[in-house]
């Protein structure tokens, strides 16, 4: 993981800094380069303005004697030139020849002839070149032609050293490349520091993640309590799932003890009373009838029991369809009342519903709406004492039906109450049964776009409410 995310940064967000920065590093000698050039380029470019315009005041009788003026006075500038330290000043012929040198030679070895080419090639009559001469200084020569006769002068140049230009150059290269590295140096180590900051978390993350795939649900990851980083609500989204987890196996292993028992119970009495009718050869003795009755009743129960499995299994599957049509309500929870009164009887319990007259109309699964009334009588018979009543009733709101079942048994508990929706749930009041009968209709009701809410108090009794959408043509 490491060596991932640091290859994806080398290969991203540090490369693009080392581009940027060798991008503005280049940018920036180029243009400090042409800054400097350019203005020795323009001090030797007044110098010749000015030489130009007092030339242009000279005039005799002919026009020979004003070149001869002109000349005489550009030899004289020659001789007198004041910045000699700084600039060799030269009179050119036509030729591109030397006629008259400040420092008193012919230059030889410091001057080429490429500035007098493209002075004459020029529409402003000035040429440029920079070069190394042959003892290795570079340097810059200006050249400007005359502008005026001035007998054999055909032009000017003037010629300086960029010594201290180069030496200020290299101080800004090296200026530049400190604060390069500086930048290259912080985006480094605040990249490590970033890359480290999420690598070692989600290291943490993916050994705890491995422990919870191999089974070790107790595992956890530190957490801040205050933090709103992104890796810490993933150390807590994995924390809540690791719980989530180990609640779930918890659940799923006391719903194998649970329905292990509960299967047991009618298997026992199953084959007890197949090895007591083995001994029984009288199909008319009272034992042999009482035998096939249980067998009947236990089978009945083991059926219901797997059909119950069976069916929430396929809800959550998303293999359950819904056959949904138009219904009347109240001839659906009157057969399903119907249906468990005998039972409600033999209980020794008493049943109060009053079946309305006008029909109420929905959009609903028949089976299914048997299925969630018979299991929630189922519960309030299961969980009433012999002579409590069991009310039921019926109402028709201004977009929804309600269905209210209210029995006064032993009730549930408040610390079980907000659970006892919940698959393989068991809580700590209750009796024989998988665990899973109330998230069933829970299921089934959510998948009709109904509702079902539960109230409860201990040692009184518990209200179970069903709400359904009407159903308007």
């Amino acid at each position: 993981m490491r060596s991932g995310i640091t290859r994806r940064w080398l290969r991203g967000s540090l490369l693009i800094t080392v581009l940027l920065v060798l991008v503005v590093e280049a940018m920036f000698l180029y243009s400090s380069t042409r800054s400097y050039y350019n203005g020795v380029q323009q001090t030797m470019y007044r110098r010749f303005s000015s030489i130009t315009g007092q030339l242009k005041m000279y005039t005799g009788d002919t026009a020979q004697s004003t070149a001869a003026s002109r000349s005489l006075a550009l030899r004289r500038m020659v001789e007198q030139f004041a910045d000699k330290d700084r600039y060799e000043f030269m009179l050119l012929d036509s030729y591109g020849g030397v006629i008259a040198s400040s420092s008193g030679t012919d230059a030889e070895g410091i001057v080429v002839e490429d500035d007098f080419d493209r002075a004459q090639d020029a529409a402003d009559g000035m040429g440029v070149a920079v070069y190394r001469t042959a003892t290795g200084e570079r340097v810059m020569a200006v050249c400007c032609l005359v502008p005026y006769s001035a007998e054999d002068v055909a032009a000017m140049r003037l010629v300086t050293s960029l010594s201290l230009v180069e030496a200020q150059l290299r101080q800004a290269l090296f200026v530049s490349l400190v604060v390069g590295i500086a930048i290259l140096s912080f985006s480094i180590l605040s990249g490590v520091f970033f890359i480290r900051s999420i690598v070692v978390p989600l290291g943490q993350v993916e050994r705890i993640a491995a422990d919870i795939a191999r089974g070790e649900l107790d595992v956890r990851l530190p957490v801040k309590g205050d933090s709103r980083d992104e890796v810490d609500r993933l150390r807590r989204s994995i924390n809540q799932m690791a719980e989530g987890l180990e609640e779930t196996e918890k659940m799923k292993n006391e719903f194998i003890s649970s329905v292990s028992h509960e299967l047991r119970t009618p298997l026992t009495s199953i084959r007890g009373w197949v090895e007591t009718l083995q001994t029984l050869d009288d199909p008319s003795d009272e034992n042999y009838r009482k035998g096939l009755s249980i067998i009947r009743g236990e089978t009945a129960r083991l059926y219901n029991m797997v059909e119950e499995l069976l069916d929430f299994s396929r809800l959550q599957n998303g293999r359950l369809k819904m056959n949904s049509r138009p219904l009347d309500l109240v001839a659906e929870l009157t057969d399903a009342v119907l249906f468990c009164e005998p039972r409600i009887q033999r209980e020794g319990l008493v049943l109060s519903y009053a079946e309305p007259e006008e029909m109420i109309p929905v959009y609903a699964d028949p089976d299914r709406l048997r299925q969630v009334f018979i299991n929630i009588l189922d519960n309030a018979i299961k969980y009433s004492a012999p002579g409590g009543r069991i009310t039921v009733k019926l109402w028709q709101g201004e977009y929804k039906a309600f269905i209210e079942i209210i029995d006064q048994g032993r009730g549930i508990p408040p610390e079980d109450l907000e659970n006892v929706k919940t698959k393989f749930y068991k809580g700590s009041n209750s009796v024989r049964g998988s665990g899973i009968g109330l998230a069933l209709v829970d299921s089934i009701m959510t998948a009709l776009d109904g509702t079902l809410d539960i109230k409860s108090t201990l040692g009184r009794g518990t209200v179970v409410t069903l709400g359904l959408p009407l159903y308007h043509r």
